[in-house]
């Protein structure tokens, strides 16, 4: 063989052997790519798996929390449904307590009446028995016939029976006066023991927490705009000085007290303050009073067991609980006197609820004598006849003060009941219902000139203003409208100091961009 074949050979053989040695590195460098990718494969489905793992621990978790919430609101109204049922078998106790004794005390009386029925038969044999030996001992001595000895004894007995009689009904007649009154202290002192419900005297001033002494600037505002806004809108006295802390509230009216308070504190949480936030967070406010005070006549209604009223009707008595009679809180003096007046009919053997639906509106016309011409019971009256209420409940609503006679029951009982809630020691204070009448006069004496829209009395009655309609009122007008209101002031009531008179007239412009 010749050398270029050879070499031929030799070189084919170095090729062949120099590609399979990179065939057998290609191949590994193969097989390590495909172990890497596996196990990064495998690494990445673990972690996806530990993920799906978290993901479903946690939306377990908050299906479990939602589902604690769930049970713990169901606990909470069984809760409540189980004191509601716990009150309700009180008072049916106590009702069937009652009846048990009112079944004591008849039949006591029927015992009482049976051995007085017995001892007039044997007081009647032993009469007749008399009788006859007094006849035969007339006719013996006498020697009378029968008739005429007849009348002479029946003349005897006669004049004996009258006096004994008389005697025994003075007799009577002084012990049925003795335990009349004894029973009627009796059935007083344990209604008064039975309801025994706290009481506290309200004052005509609120006061607002503030975080710090720099939100009392904010309140005032520039040149004093904000709180003249506030004083303008609400009504009401804010008196901004230099106690730590606190902004004090001053109004007669506790209802526009009570939302210039709830308004305050909104403006404060808020920070917005300004007078178009002013006057935006007062008509919020307002609306939100008007659903507050349907709740509190629907509260007093469940409390003291007196239903189907008229959705009217459950407004006032709402409202009661912004008016105070002698600082007593008049809702709650109201449902005491259901309470009281229902206990008193029910120990007399009456309609307990109707005694206390009598009670429970008795006082109603406080909360519309201001809007309607006469005193709260003829104002009361008027109002529950307009709302379907009986001639029971209308009577005792018109009568609990004898200003007309009792024709019901339920009247004394309610007059009783009043009494007696307003009469226990510390439940009423004269003066601030003299304050607060002084104050409602000198707003209605404004309110009766022409072109006012609004009067407000502040600074504990110091201060008239009043808000005329700007088209009935012009500046000049204005001005002399303040001196005459001054004038009636000076002329038709009785004050300490002086009173002054700001009469606030202002035209506004609306313009909306859209």
């Amino acid at each position: 063989m010749d050398n270029p074949t050879l070499y031929g050979l030799i070189g084919v053989a170095i090729g062949g052997a120099i590609g399979f040695f990179f065939e057998r590195l290609r191949r590994g460098a193969a097989y390590q790519g495909r172990d890497e990718i596996i196990r990064l494969a495998e690494t990445e489905a673990e972690n996806l798996k530990k993920t799906q793992e978290l993901l479903a621990k946690e939306e377990g978790l908050k299906k479990r929390e939602s589902f604690e919430k769930e049970i713990e609101s169901t606990r909470k109204e069984l809760r409540d449904l189980e004191r509601d049922l716990d009150k309700r078998d009180t008072q049916q106790n106590e009702r069937v307590e009652d009846y048990q004794k009112r079944e004591r005390m008849l039949e006591l009386t029927q015992n009482k009446l049976v051995d007085r029925t017995r001892a007039m038969e044997a007081r009647e044999v032993e009469l007749e028995k008399t009788m006859t030996e007094v006849q035969e001992q007339l006719y013996k001595v006498s020697g009378l016939d029968k008739d005429t000895a007849t009348n002479m004894l029946l003349k005897r007995v006669e004049s004996q029976l009258s006096n004994e009689v008389g005697g025994l009904i003075l007799t009577h007649k002084s012990k049925l006066k003795d335990e009349a009154e004894k029973e009627a202290r009796e059935i007083i002192g344990m209604a008064v023991q039975r309801y025994a419900a706290e009481h506290t005297s309200q004052m005509a001033v609120s006061t607002v927490d503030i975080p710090s002494d720099e939100m009392k600037g904010r309140i005032i505002g520039r040149e004093g705009r904000n709180i003249r806004s506030f004083e303008k809108e609400t009504g009401v006295d804010v008196i901004v000085d230099d106690t730590p802390g606190i902004v004090i509230i001053s109004a007669f009216d506790t209802v526009r007290r009570e939302i210039a308070r709830l308004a305050l504190t909104k403006l404060i949480n808020d920070g917005r303050i300004h007078p178009s936030r002013i006057e935006e967070v007062v008509v919020e406010t307002q609306k939100e009073m008007d659903k507050h005070i349907r709740q509190l006549g629907q509260e007093a209604c469940q409390e003291s067991g007196v239903l189907g009223l008229h959705e009217k009707v459950i407004d006032l008595m709402g409202r009661l609980n912004f008016r105070v009679s002698y600082s007593q809180n008049v809702r709650r003096h109201s449902i005491e006197v259901a309470f009281l007046t229902g206990m008193l009919a029910e120990l007399l053997g009456l309609d307990g609820d109707m005694a206390r639906r009598c009670g429970f509106l008795h006082d109603i016309g406080k909360a519309a004598d201001h809007e309607m011409e006469g005193g709260h019971p003829a104002v009361g009256a008027e109002l529950l006849k307009r709302y379907g209420e009986g001639p029971e409940v209308v009577h005792a609503a018109a009568g609990h003060h004898d200003d007309i006679r009792p024709e019901y029951i339920y009247t004394v009982l309610v007059a009783a009941a009043d009494a007696i809630s307003a009469s226990r020691p510390g439940a009423r204070r004269e003066t601030l219902e003299k304050y607060i009448k002084r104050l409602e006069e000198l707003e209605s004496l404004a309110c009766g000139f022409p072109g006012v829209e609004q009067c407000f009395a502040v600074q504990a009655g110091r201060e008239i203003r009043v808000i005329v309609d700007p088209h009935q009122v012009n500046d000049r007008e204005a001005a002399k409208m303040a001196r005459d209101i001054a004038q009636a002031v000076e002329q038709s009531m009785t004050y300490p100091g002086e009173i002054k008179v700001t009469i606030l007239r202002e035209t506004r412009a609306v313009g909306i961009a859209k």
